[in-house]
């Protein structure tokens, strides 16, 4: 499980972000806290893996929040998720390290997009090894790649769509190919194909070719 703390000063919002969160396989909230100075004390106790971090905080702001943390030496992975939308904020962000950037207001499907991508990251670092220039290229792309089932899907695509398509090859035991993904989710095997390319694009799905005895290699796709 991913441990997240909830960082927002308005109670209501930082409740439904909470909610948002938990609804996310593989997350769960380890707290909430309203302030930076909160937030510190709750990290003593309660360690996370991620902070979500609202960048307006009465005490301090969440850029300043992040760069105690680091003369702390905690490492903690940060997503800023905030109403400040000026290119100079967001500048700093990524200068303070955050690994995302959310703007207020959003959508769950937004805000899952952002989770799903770091849960991959995540699962890619905790795997260690060494790791090839196309291994790379993954992780730096893993959170900022299009993510099927998100707000951001390109025109033309459907969100339901997407998420069947997503949930059989998640609940797969092994590689599935598009026909198997288009029987399974109850789709044609060029919609299945279509939706499989974008996943796989996205970084989201990884494709292997299987060989027979005559013929050409079929295509079979499983969940990263």
């Amino acid at each position: 499980m991913i441990d997240v703390l909830v960082v927002d000063d308005d109670v209501h919002v930082a409740k439904i972000n909470a909610a948002y969160v938990a609804k996310i396989e593989g997350f769960r909230v380890s707290c909430l806290a309203h302030t930076a100075a909160e937030a510190l004390t709750a990290l003593k106790t309660h360690p996370v893996d991620l902070i979500l971090l609202d960048h307006y905080l009465p005490d301090r702001t969440g850029l300043q929040l992040v760069s105690e943390l680091r003369r702390r030496g905690l490492l903690t992975d940060v997503i800023m998720v905030t109403a400040a939308r000026d290119i100079a904020t967001v500048q700093a962000a990524m200068r303070h390290g955050a690994l995302q950037y959310l703007v207020k207001p959003f959508t769950f499907a937004g805000l899952r997009s952002k989770l799903e991508g770091y849960a991959a990251l995540h699962r890619t670092f905790a795997g260690g090894g060494q790791a090839e220039q196309s291994e790379v290229d993954r992780i730096f792309g893993a959170l900022g790649a299009a993510n099927a089932g998100s707000a951001e899907l390109p025109k033309g695509h459907s969100t339901a769509t997407a998420d069947r398509v997503r949930s059989v090859l998640r609940s797969a035991e092994a590689p599935l190919s598009a026909q198997d993904v288009a029987l399974q989710a109850g789709l044609s095997r060029q919609t299945a194909q279509r939706y499989l390319k974008l996943l796989e694009r996205a970084g989201r799905v990884r494709l292997t070719l299987r060989y027979g005895e005559t013929g050409r290699p079929e295509h079979r796709y499983e969940w990263v």
